[in-house]
């Protein structure tokens, strides 16, 4: 959920219940005073009558409407004070029933008492009573419409900067040529934000150079000796007083050797994979690269009487030409590898996808671990590096394919799913 989002629904559920609750009591407090001007006006009744009586010494002629009647009956039970209540009575007009306010005293005239009753309905009381809770629920609905609108456009506008700095970082390589810079801000959290972004992407940045710089040097000097680890061990061999056990060990030097050349190399291409120095934006013809690889290790392959059964399309993917290379070769090594003498190699070449497959010499690979680096079974210990298949997890990824093991059928199979 986007803050944005979560914001304005504790906002407006905050709100409404503030509202609630304010209305309410709103509605309680002005009923009180609505109540408190009715009881006024039927007192103000009162004391007219009084007056008049004191004046005239008799009852006024009383003059009823809907809204407002008077009734005096003898009384010789006079209340020692007035009363006054609230009930409910049939409306003679259209039946309904309504409610009324009745102030009810005692007064004497002419040496007779009389109970005075004051009726005063609520009907208009109610009707303001109901236009102000109307005209108040609609304000309500108002504010909280504005207040949503403004909110919506103001966060907008205020987490703008945020949603920048965020596309900023997202698009970041830090194999471009400069540090992340983000500008400055007015909002003091998001300005606070993007110096700490922009620092800590210069050190990331710096390390990263410093990084570089030493896998190329490093790189370079260790060719130097390796080639002439091997020159060496080439003149040596040619001596011919070399004995059998000699020529043996120089052998196993020049095998270690190669091996470590092998190795250097594999991890120095790791290395500018996962610095993203390849930009997979060639038109690269698939059916072309696995021809020539397949060439390649035509020898090898019919000196151990493999079956090669080839069905590939015309496919051309956005890749990388280099990349396309050692792709395929690394599958083409690994089955190889993984298939005994007299087996089968499938190669499989579609629109969306490549797929190669071997007739099995062992049991199936664990799938979770098998694009780990330096994961090599038994049987491949002593031949491989263990870097082949993460270095095709590494193009893949880089490239945005996808590529998984399977094992069916007594048959190692790896299927690679082009970017659509």
């Amino acid at each position: 959920m986007k803050l944005f989002t979560k914001y304005n629904r504790v906002n407006i559920i905050a709100t409404i219940a503030t509202f609630l609750v304010g209305s309410v009591a709103f509605y309680c407090e002005l009923y009180y005073i609505l109540g408190r001007q009715l009881d006024a006006t039927l007192r103000s009744e009162q004391q007219e009558i009084t007056e008049y009586v004191q004046s005239h010494n008799q009852l006024p002629e009383f003059e009823s409407t809907r809204q407002q009647w008077i009734t005096a009956v003898r009384s010789t039970n006079p209340l020692a004070k007035r009363k006054i209540c609230r009930k409910s009575v049939i409306d003679k007009v259209d039946g309904d029933r309504d409610w009324i306010r009745q102030l009810i005293f005692s007064i004497k005239v002419n040496g007779q008492y009389y109970d005075v009753t004051v009726n005063k309905s609520e009907v208009e009381t109610e009707d303001l009573l109901k236009l102000i809770i109307m005209v108040t629920v609609g304000m309500i609905g108002l504010i909280l419409l504005v207040n949503y609108l403004i909110n919506r456009k103001l966060i907008n506008r205020l987490w703008q900067p945020f949603y920048n700095t965020i596309d900023r970082i997202k698009n970041y390589r830090v194999a471009v040529e400069k540090p992340l810079q983000l500008p400055k801000e007015k909002i003091d959290e998001i300005a606070l934000l993007n110096d700490s972004l922009n620092q800590m992407t210069l050190h990331v940045f710096r390390d990263y150079q410093a990084l570089k710089s030493f896998t190329e040097n490093a790189s370079h000097e260790m060719q130097t000796p390796l080639a002439v680890i091997r020159s060496k061990i080439e003149v040596l061999l040619q001596n011919d007083e070399l004995n059998e056990q000699g020529i043996q060990q120089l052998l196993a030097i020049e095998n270690a050797a190669r091996k470590l050349s092998r190795l250097h190399q594999s991890l120095l291409l790791l290395t500018k994979l996962e610095n993203r120095q390849f930009v997979p934006n060639e038109q690269v013809n698939m059916q072309q690269v696995i021809a020539l690889k397949v060439e390649e290790w035509q020898d090898l392959i019919l000196s151990r009487k493999l079956l090669l059964n080839i069905e590939c399309e015309d496919v051309v993917v956005s890749f990388h030409h280099h990349l396309a290379e050692i792709l395929i070769n690394n599958l083409l090594s690994n089955a190889l590898r993984y298939t005994p003498a007299g087996g089968s190699i499938f190669i499989k070449l579609r629109g969306p996808y490549l797929q190669v497959s071997n007739t099995a010499s062992l049991d199936s690979l664990d799938a979770e671990k098998v694009f780990q680096r330096f994961y090599k079974t038994q049987s491949a210990a002593e031949e491989g590096t263990g870097l082949g298949l993460a270095i095709i997890k590494e193009i893949c990824s880089l490239a945005g394919f996808d590529v998984n093991y399977t094992f069916e059928d007594h048959k190692h199979i790896f299927t690679i799913y082009f970017r659509q």
